[in-house]
């Protein structure tokens, strides 16, 4: 029971290597996904706390439920949002999705 020394030496070559390998696509499947996926959904979450951050009153804003409406009133959790003459809501600041350009409510009714 002779063993050759090609076998020798590629037999302890792939030991390691082969285990290696056989992880690289798991770990480029992982690398695909934080930047296709995980990535993109942290920088949209920073950009909508920044905006809830700096929501002020004045500001023309769309809420989830797709109200639109003008802010009135910003306390630290929740926004009164004039819907239409004299009728306001009081809605949390989470719930406002976009923040519109000055005089878009004008433009639109």
């Amino acid at each position: 029971m002779f063993i050759t020394n090609a076998y020798a030496q590629t037999a302890g070559a792939t030991g390691m290597e082969g285990n290696l390998m056989s992880f690289l696509p798991i770990i480029m499947m992982f690398a695909v996904l934080y930047f296709l996926m995980i990535r993109p959904q942290m920088k949209r979450q920073k950009e909508q706390k920044a905006m809830m951050e700096a929501l002020k009153k004045g500001d023309e804003v769309i809420t989830v439920g797709g109200i639109i409406g003008k802010i009135t009133k910003v306390t630290d959790n929740y926004v009164t949002v004039e819907v239409a003459a004299n009728t306001e809501v009081v809605i949390q600041k989470s719930a406002v999705t976009m923040l519109l350009p000055k005089d878009s409510i004008k433009s639109i009714n």
